[in-house]
Protein backbone atom coordinates (compact mmCIF):
# COMPACT_ATOMS: atom_id res chain seq x y z
CA UNK A 1 0.00 0.00 0.00
CA UNK A 2 1.11 3.35 -1.06
CA UNK A 3 0.54 6.52 1.78
CA UNK A 4 0.59 9.53 0.99
CA UNK A 5 -0.04 11.66 4.19
CA UNK A 6 2.56 14.42 3.82
CA UNK A 7 1.43 17.89 5.58
CA UNK A 8 -0.20 19.09 2.32
CA UNK A 9 -2.64 16.24 1.84
CA UNK A 10 -3.73 15.40 5.47
CA UNK A 11 -5.51 16.43 8.42
CA UNK A 12 -4.07 14.64 11.81
CA UNK A 13 -6.49 12.48 12.47
CA UNK A 14 -7.75 11.57 16.29
CA UNK A 15 -8.50 8.65 17.58
CA UNK A 16 -10.55 8.80 21.06
CA UNK A 17 -9.81 5.62 22.52
CA UNK A 18 -11.46 3.66 25.86
CA UNK A 19 -14.90 5.13 25.83
CA UNK A 20 -17.60 2.40 27.77
CA UNK A 21 -20.24 5.29 28.77
CA UNK A 22 -23.51 5.54 26.60
CA UNK A 23 -24.31 9.20 26.99
CA UNK A 24 -20.48 10.00 26.82
CA UNK A 25 -20.21 8.32 23.52
CA UNK A 26 -23.23 10.09 21.95
CA UNK A 27 -21.71 13.31 23.93
CA UNK A 28 -18.02 12.65 22.00
CA UNK A 29 -19.42 11.48 19.42
CA UNK A 30 -20.80 14.79 18.66
CA UNK A 31 -17.14 16.31 18.07
CA UNK A 32 -16.22 14.38 15.59
CA UNK A 33 -13.61 12.54 16.03
CA UNK A 34 -12.13 10.26 13.11
CA UNK A 35 -11.68 7.29 15.25
CA UNK A 36 -13.62 5.72 18.72
CA UNK A 37 -12.24 3.12 20.25
CA UNK A 38 -14.07 0.45 22.59
CA UNK A 39 -11.84 -1.54 24.81
CA UNK A 40 -13.06 -5.51 25.11
CA UNK A 41 -10.21 -5.99 27.41
CA UNK A 42 -11.32 -7.37 30.68
CA UNK A 43 -8.84 -6.39 32.68
CA UNK A 44 -8.88 -2.59 31.78
CA UNK A 45 -10.84 -0.26 33.49
CA UNK A 46 -12.01 0.79 30.44
CA UNK A 47 -13.41 -2.89 29.70
CA UNK A 48 -17.10 -2.17 27.91
CA UNK A 49 -18.13 -5.66 29.56
CA UNK A 50 -22.09 -5.67 28.61
CA UNK A 51 -22.21 -2.20 26.64
CA UNK A 52 -25.24 -3.13 24.14
CA UNK A 53 -24.15 -3.13 20.85
CA UNK A 54 -26.99 -0.97 19.38
CA UNK A 55 -25.52 2.05 21.08
CA UNK A 56 -22.62 2.06 18.49
CA UNK A 57 -25.08 1.66 15.53
CA UNK A 58 -26.72 5.53 15.29
CA UNK A 59 -22.60 7.01 15.47
CA UNK A 60 -22.28 8.89 12.59
CA UNK A 61 -21.12 6.78 9.59
CA UNK A 62 -17.73 8.94 9.43
CA UNK A 63 -16.11 7.89 13.33
CA UNK A 64 -14.15 4.67 12.22
CA UNK A 65 -14.85 2.32 15.30
CA UNK A 66 -12.66 0.33 16.35
CA UNK A 67 -12.05 -2.33 19.00
CA UNK A 68 -9.16 -3.08 21.15
CA UNK A 69 -8.37 -6.49 22.08
CA UNK A 70 -4.95 -8.38 23.97
CA UNK A 71 -3.72 -11.65 22.64
CA UNK A 72 -7.83 -12.50 22.04
CA UNK A 73 -8.96 -16.08 20.18
CA UNK A 74 -9.80 -14.44 16.77
CA UNK A 75 -13.11 -16.05 16.32
CA UNK A 76 -14.11 -14.41 19.11
CA UNK A 77 -12.66 -11.39 17.91
CA UNK A 78 -14.40 -11.84 14.43
CA UNK A 79 -17.88 -12.77 16.90
CA UNK A 80 -17.17 -9.26 18.36
CA UNK A 81 -16.56 -7.25 14.52
CA UNK A 82 -20.03 -8.59 13.71
CA UNK A 83 -21.87 -7.76 17.31
CA UNK A 84 -20.38 -4.15 17.45
CA UNK A 85 -20.39 -3.54 13.48
CA UNK A 86 -16.33 -2.03 13.99
CA UNK A 87 -14.55 -0.91 10.97
CA UNK A 88 -11.38 -1.70 12.66
CA UNK A 89 -9.38 -3.71 15.49
CA UNK A 90 -6.79 -2.50 17.13
CA UNK A 91 -4.20 -5.40 18.70
CA UNK A 92 -2.11 -4.59 21.49
CA UNK A 93 -0.90 -7.88 22.73
CA UNK A 94 1.75 -10.47 20.79
CA UNK A 95 -0.70 -11.31 17.65
CA UNK A 96 1.49 -12.72 14.59
CA UNK A 97 1.59 -11.23 11.27
CA UNK A 98 -0.74 -14.01 10.18
CA UNK A 99 -2.95 -13.17 12.82
CA UNK A 100 -3.75 -8.95 11.56
CA UNK A 101 -4.05 -10.95 8.02
CA UNK A 102 -6.74 -12.76 8.98
CA UNK A 103 -8.18 -9.67 10.70
CA UNK A 104 -7.36 -8.06 7.24
CA UNK A 105 -9.68 -9.46 5.71
CA UNK A 106 -12.44 -8.25 7.36
CA UNK A 107 -11.34 -4.57 8.99
CA UNK A 108 -8.66 -1.88 8.94
CA UNK A 109 -6.13 -3.12 11.33
CA UNK A 110 -3.85 -1.21 13.97
CA UNK A 111 -1.10 -2.81 15.62
CA UNK A 112 -0.08 -1.55 18.47
CA UNK A 113 3.46 -1.40 20.55
CA UNK A 114 4.98 -0.69 23.65
CA UNK A 115 7.62 2.09 23.16
CA UNK A 116 10.67 2.38 25.22
CA UNK A 117 14.33 3.78 24.51
CA UNK A 118 15.53 0.34 23.86
CA UNK A 119 12.76 -0.62 21.59
CA UNK A 120 13.71 -2.41 18.01
CA UNK A 121 11.76 -0.90 15.19
CA UNK A 122 13.22 -3.83 13.24
CA UNK A 123 10.83 -6.41 14.22
CA UNK A 124 7.99 -4.43 12.67
CA UNK A 125 9.21 -5.37 9.26
CA UNK A 126 7.09 -8.10 9.40
CA UNK A 127 3.85 -6.40 9.77
CA UNK A 128 4.42 -3.76 7.07
CA UNK A 129 2.38 -5.55 4.15
CA UNK A 130 0.34 -7.05 6.17
CA UNK A 131 -1.70 -4.04 9.01
CA UNK A 132 -2.98 -0.64 7.94
CA UNK A 133 -1.21 1.10 10.94
CA UNK A 134 1.25 1.22 13.62
CA UNK A 135 0.21 2.30 17.02
CA UNK A 136 3.12 3.66 19.46
CA UNK A 137 2.26 3.28 22.88
CA UNK A 138 4.25 3.13 26.02
CA UNK A 139 5.73 0.71 27.56
CA UNK A 140 3.70 -0.78 30.44
CA UNK A 141 2.98 -4.18 32.12
CA UNK A 142 -0.84 -2.68 31.29
CA UNK A 143 -1.28 -2.49 27.70
CA UNK A 144 -2.19 0.81 27.30
CA UNK A 145 -3.83 3.27 29.40
CA UNK A 146 -0.89 4.13 31.69
CA UNK A 147 -0.85 8.14 31.15
CA UNK A 148 3.13 7.76 30.41
CA UNK A 149 5.00 9.22 28.18
CA UNK A 150 7.35 7.74 26.26
CA UNK A 151 10.59 9.54 24.69
CA UNK A 152 9.20 10.67 21.18
CA UNK A 153 12.95 11.03 20.48
CA UNK A 154 13.32 7.50 19.35
CA UNK A 155 10.40 7.41 16.49
CA UNK A 156 13.63 9.32 14.70
CA UNK A 157 14.41 5.08 14.10
CA UNK A 158 11.61 4.30 12.67
CA UNK A 159 12.08 4.27 8.65
CA UNK A 160 8.96 1.99 7.67
CA UNK A 161 5.82 3.96 5.46
CA UNK A 162 3.60 2.22 7.43
CA UNK A 163 1.32 5.48 9.01
CA UNK A 164 1.25 5.37 12.39
CA UNK A 165 -0.76 6.49 15.63
CA UNK A 166 0.93 8.35 18.66
CA UNK A 167 -0.27 7.12 22.15
CA UNK A 168 0.89 7.38 25.88
CA UNK A 169 -0.13 9.94 27.95
CA UNK A 170 -0.87 12.42 25.35
CA UNK A 171 -2.50 15.31 27.13
CA UNK A 172 -3.55 19.08 26.61
CA UNK A 173 -0.19 19.85 27.93
CA UNK A 174 1.86 18.16 25.35
CA UNK A 175 -0.28 18.31 22.22
CA UNK A 176 1.42 21.66 21.22
CA UNK A 177 4.77 19.61 21.15
CA UNK A 178 3.10 16.68 19.27
CA UNK A 179 2.20 18.66 16.71
CA UNK A 180 5.65 20.17 16.06
CA UNK A 181 6.95 16.20 15.47
CA UNK A 182 7.86 16.11 11.77
CA UNK A 183 7.73 12.82 11.29
CA UNK A 184 6.77 11.57 7.39
CA UNK A 185 4.35 8.70 8.64
CA UNK A 186 3.25 10.29 11.64
CA UNK A 187 -0.96 10.02 11.18
CA UNK A 188 -2.62 10.42 13.91
CA UNK A 189 -3.28 10.68 18.26
CA UNK A 190 -4.81 8.73 19.95
CA UNK A 191 -6.51 10.39 23.05
CA UNK A 192 -7.22 8.71 26.49
CA UNK A 193 -6.58 8.90 30.35
CA UNK A 194 -5.74 12.62 30.02
CA UNK A 195 -8.95 13.19 28.84
CA UNK A 196 -11.09 11.55 31.88
CA UNK A 197 -13.13 12.61 34.15
CA UNK A 198 -12.95 8.78 35.27
CA UNK A 199 -11.48 5.68 33.68
CA UNK A 200 -13.84 5.46 30.50
CA UNK A 201 -15.29 8.55 30.77
CA UNK A 202 -13.92 11.52 29.29
CA UNK A 203 -14.00 15.55 29.71
CA UNK A 204 -16.09 16.81 26.88
CA UNK A 205 -14.71 20.65 26.92
CA UNK A 206 -11.55 19.58 27.38
CA UNK A 207 -11.69 17.15 24.32
CA UNK A 208 -13.52 19.87 22.19
CA UNK A 209 -10.69 22.60 23.14
CA UNK A 210 -8.30 20.02 21.99
CA UNK A 211 -9.48 19.00 18.32
CA UNK A 212 -9.60 22.81 17.93
CA UNK A 213 -6.03 22.83 18.55
CA UNK A 214 -5.28 19.78 16.71
CA UNK A 215 -6.88 20.73 13.63
CA UNK A 216 -6.16 24.27 13.41
CA UNK A 217 -2.52 24.71 11.15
Amino acid sequence: MNYDISPMNYQMKIKVCGMKVPCNIKAIAGLEPDYMGFIFFDKSPRYVGGLPAGELFTLPASIIKTGVFVNEDVDTVKQLINQYQLAAVQLHGNESPEYCVELRKQVTVLKAFGVDETFDFDRLTDYANKVDYFLFDTKTAAHGGSGLVFDWRVLERYKLDVPFFLSGGLSADNLPEVKQIKHPTFYGVDLNSRFEVEPGVKDEDKLRTTFTLLRTN
